[in-house]
């Protein structure tokens, strides 16, 4: 679930305020379908979202595969940059988004998947260490054990679950790619590598180079300003999104972090 909040009464109790920094990118939206056929993986992927992130913004929604027409709906669009260094890619497990800060200041956000409970994507620092069109992919001992069904090495193809596209980094195991399932993009399905659309890992390739720095992080609530207002975003998965046996957690628990994140820009600006 996405929650952005207006949080006056946290100007009186943490004495924040800014009138330059902006830590808010996009603009929200809205979208009425046209016909029956649609589906909200296709209107997500068409407005850089994954579907959960729709189904959180609307909760009359219940069903990604099926929309009756006429029907209008928030699009989620803006983003709450991550509380961490602006440089390169950073991967932000909480809000299951990419952000890649580009050289000439431009700032790119993609929504991705990421692995599973029990093939958890580690959070840590590393860097691009190649990238490869049409990848090979050879599929790791653990995997094949787990889904024998695999063969050794998975030629490029539709039948590649990497895609077209695939970015290595300096943490063993572990890569950026596309993928052949669009659907998994906004969910914890993967065996630990992060995925993005076909679309969206194309542009990112022809963006990055080898060498930039990539940091995985792990912030379900972010915090920041825009326009001199301060902004509070929290983030938990949508029911749909679940893993089989995963309960439903109140939001309520990410209060402390909610808080931790307010104090430190309070450390910030009281520092600037």
């Amino acid at each position: 679930m996405k929650i952005i909040l207006l949080s006056f009464l946290l100007f009186l109790k943490y004495n924040l305020y800014s009138s330059e920094l902006i830590d808010l990118i996009g603009n929200d939206k809205y979208y009425r379908t046209t016909k029956g056929d649609e589906t909200l993986i296709d209107i997500a992927r068409a407005n850089n979202l994954a579907f959960p992130e729709i189904l959180s913004a609307n909760s009359k929604l219940n069903d990604p595969w099926v929309l009756d027409a006429e029907v209008t709906m928030l699009l989620p669009t803006r983003h709450l940059l991550p509380n961490t260094k602006r440089e390169g890619i950073v991967v932000n497990k909480g809000d299951l988004r990419l952000y890649y800060y580009s050289r000439d200041n431009k700032i790119y956000s993609f929504p991705i998947g990421i692995g599973r409970g029990d093939w958890e994507t580690p959070i840590g620092k590393a860097r691009i260490t190649g990238k490869k069109k049409n990848p090979y992919w050879t599929v790791p001992k653990s995997i094949l054990e787990e889904e024998p069904h695999w063969p050794k090495v998975v030629k490029p193809g539709p039948e590649n679950p990497l895609g077209s596209r695939a970015i290595y980094l300096s943490m063993p195991g572990y890569l950026l790619h596309g993928t052949n399932k669009p659907w998994g993009v906004g969910m914890k399905v993967s065996h630990g590598c992060i995925r993005l659309y076909p679309e969206d890992i194309e542009t990112l390739y022809d963006l990055v180079n080898h060498g930039e720095k990539v940091e995985i992080i792990d912030q379900p609530v972010k915090s920041g300003w825009f326009g001199g207002v301060l902004y509070l975003e929290v983030h938990s998965m949508h029911p749909y999104g679940l893993e089989d046996k995963q309960i439903i957690e109140s939001n309520l628990r990410l209060l402390p972090q909610a808080t931790q994140s307010l104090q430190i820009l309070q450390t910030f600006y009281c520092r600037c």
